[in-house]
């Protein structure tokens, strides 16, 4: 099985947020999944325990380097058609 999760990540206080985000995703890259980056948010699909870890371990990231910031996280159950394999 395969979870889908659409993450969103605020950077509320920082002169560059892009950069923050980047950095984000740079991070992100590092696990098994699959990505798709959108103008708002990121949809990401793999096997749930490592869709999990990379969410628990991008909010470490995030609570370590950024003072203020948003991290909204929306899990949705995969379409027909997607490999669930």
């Amino acid at each position: 099985m395969k979870t889908i999760a659409q993450l969103s990540y605020i950077p509320l206080e920082t002169h560059n947020p892009r950069e923050k985000v980047q950095e984000i995703l740079e991070h992100l890259a590092q696990f098994e999944v699959n990505i798709e980056v959108g103008y708002l948010s990121t949809t990401i699909v793999g096997h749930p325990d490592v869709v999990f870890e990379a969410i628990q371990e991008l909010y470490k990231i995030m609570a370590l380097e950024t003072t203020k910031f948003r991290f909204h996280v929306e899990l949705l159950s995969p379409e027909a058609g997607v490999d669930i394999n």
